[in-house]
């Protein structure tokens, strides 16, 4: 079971900046995938970032340019550095961590409580 707590929300104005926190309950380097996804109110939980094990970084089309995600493996957390916010934005933020086992493998995936970011226009 892998336990993830989000922080760092908050409110913003347009332009401004953010950094959201996702801290693990165990070793980031056994979690194959962590990301970030956002749900805005009547819409569908949407991809923001991902990192891989290796370090690969995969960002929607929305935030490339402006949002970068990056962990740190003697934290066990992985962040997102949200710049030059829209209010188009604001949405629950959450962590998300996929771990794969066995071959072929199966999928483990696990989700934080979310972290509310809003930003005024």
């Amino acid at each position: 079971q892998v336990q993830l707590v989000e922080s760092g929300g908050g409110l913003v104005q347009a332009g401004g900046s953010l950094t959201l926190s996702c801290a693990a309950s165990v070793s980031i380097f056994s979690i194959n995938y962590m990301g970030w996804y956002r749900q805005a109110p009547g819409n569908q939980r949407e991809l923001v970032a991902t990192i891989t094990s290796d370090g690969r970084l995969n960002y929607a089309d929305f935030v490339k340019g402006r949002f970068t995600i990056s962990r740190d493996n003697a934290k066990n957390t992985v962040y997102l550095q949200m710049n030059t916010l829209k209010p188009e934005d604001t949405a629950v933020y959450y962590c998300n961590a996929v771990i794969l086992m066995g071959v072929p493998p199966l999928t483990r995936s696990y989700w934080g409580q979310g972290t509310k970011v809003t930003v005024s226009s």
